[in-house]
């Protein structure tokens, strides 16, 4: 049963137990990035400079595909009261702008004693992974 914000306790959490979510990367989504984050780097902003580039076109920002799994593990899993403590993140292949970017949170491990989960993350476009690692989260018990 989701806690009395939407997310899970740490008690309800199960190793295996997952969730995925899809979303399109828009021109919009770019550049709102770039001037929130302050990365106005041409690659991401800059068609013409982007040509010049290996890619050949402008890409998505590395840090906007991985908000991605904040926004998972924030609103779904664990969900809402949980805490993100850290990522470990390989960046393996670039995000072009319209791309269908397929999300996967998985609970992959529990530390009972910080009330700790280790949760798989990964990132996919065309059932190719663009990203992949692991996030440490913090999860509230029902008894706190």
């Amino acid at each position: 049963m989701p806690n009395n914000v939407g997310g899970f306790y740490y008690d309800e959490l199960e190793i295996g137990q997952a969730f995925e979510f899809e979303r399109i990367i828009t021109e919009d989504d770019v550049m709102k990035f770039a001037e929130v984050s302050g990365d106005n780097n041409p690659l991401h902003t800059d068609e013409a400079f982007a040509k010049t580039t290996i890619f050949g076109e402008r890409i998505a920002h590395g840090a906007l595909t991985a908000s991605f799994i904040s926004a998972a593990l924030g609103n779904n899993l664990p969900g809402p009261g949980c805490i993100f403590v850290s990522l470990n993140l390989r960046f393996l292949r670039p995000v072009k702008i319209g791309a269908k970017v397929l999300t996967k949170i998985s609970i992959k491990n529990k530390d009972e004693r910080r009330n700790m989960v280790t949760c798989t993350a990964t990132s996919s476009v065309d059932g190719k992974n663009v990203l992949a690692g692991e996030a440490f989260v913090m999860v509230p018990s029902e008894k706190a």
